[in-house]
């Protein structure tokens, strides 16, 4: 089965062509995605819906080079993922994605301005840049003031924002955002997705994220259902 959902995007930032991605259970074989294809336009926000199990965080994956596709074309950011090698694949992601998470995934012993920071840690600059970096993008998403707070420290709605500062402090390409409010309030998610929308309307950011909330998806620029691992049209 071919899903084609690809508007004609002049230069997209992403470029799928008949994706698919496939896992062995056992004997079995699990069809995850099947024959994608896809293209996102540099400063899009888009959101994927659908059931749990329908590949979205599969695709999420892909997208941000953390999992491979099994068959297809992957170009992001004007590279083709399908055809890097792994060390060429970890090079790319730092300079390229910026990853926001359901839970966070901060580390407790660290301050937020040490976990924001983390992503730099893997270029060449000097401490000095590293720490700039740092105070804008907590600057940017409103925690200056808790900078040298832990995690245990931070409500919800905080921790999430430092994942976003985290996200975005190496100023990436591409925000890819899986169930970003997931774990949050109401209130509290709604503050991070005026932030999202922020970062994409007026810092260009493009942004592609996971949701199961139709609150959240109304945020978006696009909307995309996916239902067994094929993108069936707008949500």
């Amino acid at each position: 089965m071919s899903s084609v959902i690809a508007e004609q995007v002049a230069n997209p930032i992403v470029q799928l062509r008949e994706v698919t991605k496939d896992y062995k259970r056992g004997a079995e074989t699990v069809h995850v995605l099947q024959g994608l294809t896809l293209d996102v336009a540099p400063g899009e926000f888009l959101a994927l819906m659908g059931p749990s199990g329908s590949g979205k965080t599969t695709l999420l994956n892909i997208l941000g080079g953390i999992d491979r596709a099994s068959q297809g074309r992957v170009a992001v950011a004007g590279e083709r993922l399908d055809q890097m090698n792994e060390s060429a694949l970890a090079r790319w992601r730092a300079r390229h994605v910026g990853f926001i998470f359901q839970m966070y995934h901060l580390l407790p012993v660290l301050n937020a301005a040490r976990n924001v920071e983390l992503p730099l840690l893997l270029t060449g600059l000097s401490r000095g840049e590293r720490q700039r970096r740092v105070a804008a993008a907590l600057q940017l998403v409103g925690l200056s003031d808790r900078a040298k707070h832990r995690p245990g420290e931070l409500s919800g709605g905080q921790e999430q924002r430092v994942g976003i500062a985290r996200a975005i402090v190496a100023d990436p390409t591409l925000l890819l955002a899986d169930e970003p409010t997931g774990d949050l309030d109401r209130k509290s998610g709604d503050e991070i997705l005026d932030l999202l929308v922020a970062l994409n309307r007026e810092h260009g950011k493009t942004i592609i994220m996971v949701t199961h909330d139709p609150q959240a998806a109304e945020r978006a620029t696009r909307t995309l259902h996916m239902d067994k691992g094929v993108l069936v049209g707008e949500a």
